[in-house]
């Protein structure tokens, strides 16, 4: 995870501060000092502005403005215009210096988020929050991560982040510091109003083609994931257009069954420029849970990654890409959530007055989970009814007493503003009290969301970027092979979310966005693709195979340590899921993850892990 830019603003005078270890000095400000941990020299850029106003823009990451654009963006600044420096294309972090005035800002997924916290006389921040807890060696939010794993559709994550002490800056806003000032959090503006999905395809169209292609420009040798899905296969049809693309297809004993290896065979064969490599699980010998013997061993990761969970099939998938030496791997990650739309978009059409719609689509909906109409009808009504405050405090009530052994969300919860997961039952009494107050606790701040289909789009698509950005730690670790993903790019996010869901989700059409956006650039016949394949097979065979180290890892919990949950509650389940019975099987492996990452950060938060005295003579806070 050494891969992260820092800064800092001073906010008192004070002794010299501290610099971060392998750290390179990017930018001088006039209250503080960037540095960039763990990037090549092409992913930061400082740009000064070309009319002598002052305004120097510096961004690290995956910035794919060209020089004009940069220009551009900072001449709006100067004019007051926010909006081009924020949706510059790519996901990277911004820091934009405009007088005595400091705006930091991350992309608008998450991929690259923003954490800041005081310390010493200063605001320190930083696109990792480990580095900043390990300033003074702050523990980890247990509560926190109960939530991550037992609640869904609270926004707990807005502000907190999970670490004790360290703030989040979300996702469209800014950190802005001024010299000697206590620092505060300022929104953008918000995007563009509703459009159609007519309307908004043509911007979908125009920015996933520039990530793409963008991309593709800037490396000469290009891989990507070909999983014969809808997403991967448009990023690789896009990117083959520009140069010649190896593209990796993985597959296992269950996938084969299903028709993604023929989609991906076909695309290869068709559109010209693809070098094609299988990768099989079976002739791999890996398997779901493999590797996790030694945590100490594991790549190390600022969130918890279900990416851990599966670590020897990354190894098996990426590995042509790393003997290809790949300049970048692009794969499909967070095509579902900006192409598609949450089960909670036909809420949100009732409350746009589509009511008839709304009415037929619940019933697809009831058919399609086998349950009585009536029961998604009653839920679909009931939360068109209630705002997010009260659901809030409806859902922290139901933690003040345990859930029942056998447990499990119904599927109409996937139509409520937000409910507890299977992982809920797992929760002792501190357990569920802990995150009933973390609950309950965000109903000042549920003021500004009014429909839960938007809400759950966006909480979602922060939960891929953070998944995405520990896939792509992990990736640059092990194997050497930087991840993107061009659908998380912001302006890619910004214009598909600006398409209400309950446009971009329409009954018996897989992703209509996909297919009126990317006509003529993708072939017909895989935009048309209704089928999506599952791997709840492979999941309970390598639960089976890897059952000692997983047991292991479950009576070692810290949460249980901690008195938060009930291990045997969850080892029950885990048993039930190695013998191949019913289990919930996504909340078990993010268990399982939660607890390697709290093990593994033991050593890895340490202070010296990250901080060294500044030299003599070296920045002070002035």
């Amino acid at each position: 995870m050494n891969r992260f830019v820092v800064g800092i603003s001073a906010t008192s005078t004070g002794p010299p501060v501290l610099v971060p270890c392998n750290g390179t000095e990017r930018l001088a400000l006039p209250h503080g000092r960037v540095w960039t941990v763990g990037h090549a020299t092409g992913e930061c850029t400082v740009t000064g502005s070309p009319d002598g106003s002052g305004i120097r823009l510096l961004t690290a990451g995956h910035c794919l403005a060209d020089a004009g654009e940069r220009r551009a963006a900072m001449s709006a600044w100067r004019r007051g215009h926010r909006g081009p420096a924020a949706l510059l294309p790519g996901s990277h972090l911004t820091v934009l210096q405009s007088g005595g005035d400091t705006w930091v800002f991350g992309d608008g997924a998450g991929v690259v988020p923003l954490y800041w916290r005081e310390e010493t006389g200063a605001v320190w921040w930083a696109t990792a929050a480990t580095p900043l807890a390990a300033l003074n060696g702050a523990a980890p939010d247990l509560t926190w991560l109960l939530a991550d794993m037992t609640v869904s559709g609270v926004d707990f994550r807005l502000d907190r982040a999970h670490f004790e002490g360290v703030r989040r800056i979300p996702p469209g806003s800014a950190l802005v510091l001024k010299d000697h000032a206590v620092p505060h959090v300022i929104a953008f503006p918000a995007g563009p109003a509703a459009l159609t999905l007519g309307e908004g395809a043509r911007s979908v169209r125009e920015a996933l083609t520039t990530a793409v292609t963008r991309r593709a420009q800037a490396t000469d040798r290009l891989t990507s994931d070909l999983s014969g899905g809808v997403d991967s296969s448009s990023v690789t049809c896009l990117a083959v257009a520009e140069r010649p693309v190896l593209a990796v297809t993985y597959t296992d004993a269950r996938m084969a069954e299903d028709d993604d290896l023929l989609f991906a065979h076909r695309i290869a064969a068709e559109v010209g420029g693809i070098t094609h490599r299988v990768v099989d699980a079976r002739v791999e010998g890996v398997r779901h849970f493999d590797g996790l013997d030694e945590p100490d061993a594991l790549p190390l990761t600022d969130l918890p990654s279900m990416s851990l969970g599966v670590l020897s099939l990354l190894a098996a998938r990426l590995a042509p890409a790393a003997a290809h030496d790949s300049g970048a791997h692009l794969t499909g990650r967070g095509g579902d959530n900006v192409l598609a739309a949450p089960s909670s978009h036909r809420v949100d059409a009732m409350l746009a007055g589509h009511r008839l719609m709304a009415l037929r689509r619940v019933t697809d909906f009831a058919r399609t989970c086998r349950i009585e109409p009536w029961r998604a009808w009653r839920q679909l009504t009931t939360t068109a009814r209630t705002p997010y405050s009260r659901a809030l405090q409806h859902l922290g009530d139901r933690f003040t007493k345990p859930l029942p052994t056998a447990w499990r969300p119904a599927p109409v919860d996937a139509l409520a503003w937000c409910s507890a997961t299977a992982s809920a039952r797992w929760l002792t009494p501190a357990g569920r009290r802990a995150v009933a107050g973390l609950v309950t606790g965000r109903t000042p701040h549920s003021a500004g969301h009014s429909s839960p289909g938007a809400l759950h789009d966006r909480l979602d698509l922060e939960w891929m970027a953070g998944e995405h950005a520990t896939f792509d730690a992990i990736a640059r670790q092990q194997w050497g092979v930087p991840i993107h993903a061009p659908f998380l790019d912001t302006a890619v996010t910004t214009a598909c979310l600006a398409i209400p869901t309950f446009e971009r989700a329409q009954p018996r059409v897989y992703k209509p966005l996909a297919r009126v956006a990317l006509a003529r650039l993708v072939p017909n016949w895989l935009l048309t693709r209704q089928t999506k394949t599952l791997f709840t097979t492979s999941v309970f065979d390598g639960l089976t195979a890897n059952a000692p180290a997983l047991r292991r890892i479950l009576t070692t919990s810290r949460l249980a340590e901690a008195g938060l949950l009930d291990v045997h509650r969850a080892t029950a389940d885990l048993e039930a899921a190695i013998a191949g019975a019913p289990a919930p099987l996504a909340d078990l492996h993010h268990l399982i993850v939660t607890e390697l990452w709290l093990a593994r950060l033991t050593a890895a938060a340490a202070h010296t892990a990250w901080w060294q005295p500044a030299p003599q003579g070296s920045i002070q806070c002035p």
